[in-house]
């Protein structure tokens, strides 16, 4: 049994969710701008009440864990670790490739979507890393890692061997810079949420494999860098 507080934080998206045993119970969400740390606090507190559960009858917080924004990703993480400092409960992490490919597993699975060949296919969910480069993961359709993450420049020649292989599929807000230079893959409206954290995240509890709340960072993938103003400072 698990009842796990879920956040998703890593885009423009600010998803939370609560989840039993893997199947969520209710969820908040708002792709308003990135007014993560206003809204957090807000919807886990709306959720709590839905559903009338105490915050100290929550078994874990899961978060995604990255790759994405650095800023909403620290947000979400700092969030989380608070709340299972305070709580006494394990922090469990969630890559947010794997939370966004299961996003997309699920809405096949309830119908919501039908694509010619899904079983054969291969899913690239991909997240925005500005310009023409993006995060992102190859995955089987039964949630699979095939491939590590990795930040990608797009250029016609990308995920080549895969395309070649097999039925590619493309979603995630990174995926409108590859229509054009990537014309025979398969292009799906899917985007982040906390929904994707559910079974996984309760899978991760089951097997106890719980973070180090003092040590856990988020996985950036590449170092953020400072840009100084080029205003003259009076």
């Amino acid at each position: 049994m698990s009842l796990i507080l879920c956040i998703e934080t890593g885009t423009d998206i600010c998803s939370v969710g609560i989840a039993r045993d893997g199947e969520l119970l209710s969820l908040r969400e708002s792709d308003q701008g990135r007014d993560h740390a206003k809204n957090l606090a807000v919807f886990v507190d709306e959720l709590l009440h839905e559903t009338s559960i105490r915050p100290d009858e929550l078994d874990a917080v899961a978060v995604g864990m990255g790759p994405g924004s650095y800023t909403g990703l620290r947000i979400g993480v700092s969030f989380a670790k608070g709340m299972c400092y305070g709580l006494n409960i394990p922090l469990l992490a969630v890559g947010s490739l794997d939370a966004l490919a299961q996003v997309a597993i699920e809405d096949h699975e309830a119908g919501i979507m039908n694509i010619e060949g899904w079983n054969d296919a291969v899913l690239c969910p991909m997240v925005d890393a500005r310009r023409m480069e993006v995060y992102a993961q190859i995955f089987d359709v039964k949630c699979n890692q095939l491939s590590n993450v990795s930040a990608e420049v797009i250029t016609e020649d990308s995920f080549a061997q895969w395309r070649k292989e097999r039925k590619m599929i493309i979603f995630g807000n990174g995926a409108a810079k590859c229509q054009e230079l990537l014309p025979d893959a398969a292009y799906i409206s899917v985007v982040p949420s906390a929904r994707g954290l559910a079974r996984l995240a309760h899978q991760r509890y089951e097997e106890g494999k719980f973070e180090d709340i003092a040590y856990f960072e988020p996985f950036y993938l590449k170092d953020f860098i400072v840009i100084p103003s080029k205003k003259k400072l009076l």
